[in-house]
């Protein structure tokens, strides 16, 4: 084949380079496993250069996912959760992973109930952006969860905004005025989950 596209049909190797370099081109084999083996006369230098470019562009396109961790005490106050919560509903938005994890120390580990409760009172805070990836459970001094988003959340990423768009954005917030907070639902202090 040659770089038009144009097919010279089954031939010699001695005949295809010498067509080659007939025209100062270079003999490239493109399929060395096809019976016969596939070659084409093109510039080797421009085909690497287009494999390169082609690569490149399949790597920008990937999506690549990373998990963020947001760390909690079994005492951890009402704003620091929900200051915690918002970063990870907003890393979640953003197609993120996130971990949740809750340390131990001390005596801490024979209250692992509180953990438990925190990462279950985040589970269905955040049911409507997250599905749970691993169900919470204890790592030597940490109990911890992992959260992914959900299917649809994913398909609508969008790109990384840009500086103006983060400026309007904080303007937006300042705007904004925390809403009331619903009253807390009583649960049975023996639950863990």
């Amino acid at each position: 084949m040659t770089e038009d596209g144009e097919t010279l049909g089954v031939m010699d190797t001695r005949d295809a380079i010498q067509e080659a370099r007939n025209r100062g081109i270079d003999l490239v084999e493109i399929a060395p496993n096809a019976k016969p083996p596939v070659c084409k006369i093109i510039d080797y230098g421009k085909f690497l250069y287009e494999q390169k470019k082609k690569a490149h562009e399949a790597k920008k396109k990937q999506v690549t996912v990373q998990v963020k961790e947001i760390k909690f005490r079994p005492g951890t106050d009402d704003h620091d959760y929900d200051y915690r919560k918002e970063n990870a509903r907003k890393w979640l938005n953003d197609g993120d992973k996130v971990r949740a994890a809750i340390a131990f120390r001390g005596r801490e580990m024979t209250h692992r109930e509180l953990g438990a409760k925190i990462l279950k009172k985040l589970t269905e805070d955040l049911t409507d952006v997250a599905d749970v990836e691993v169900y919470p459970k204890m790592e030597g001094y940490q109990m911890f969860t992992i959260f992914v988003p959900k299917k649809t959340k994913v398909a609508e990423k969008k790109p990384a905004p840009a500086v103006e768009d983060k400026k309007a954005e904080k303007a937006e917030k300042a705007a904004k005025k925390p809403a009331a907070k619903p009253a807390a639902v009583e649960k049975d202090d023996d639950e863990i989950f």
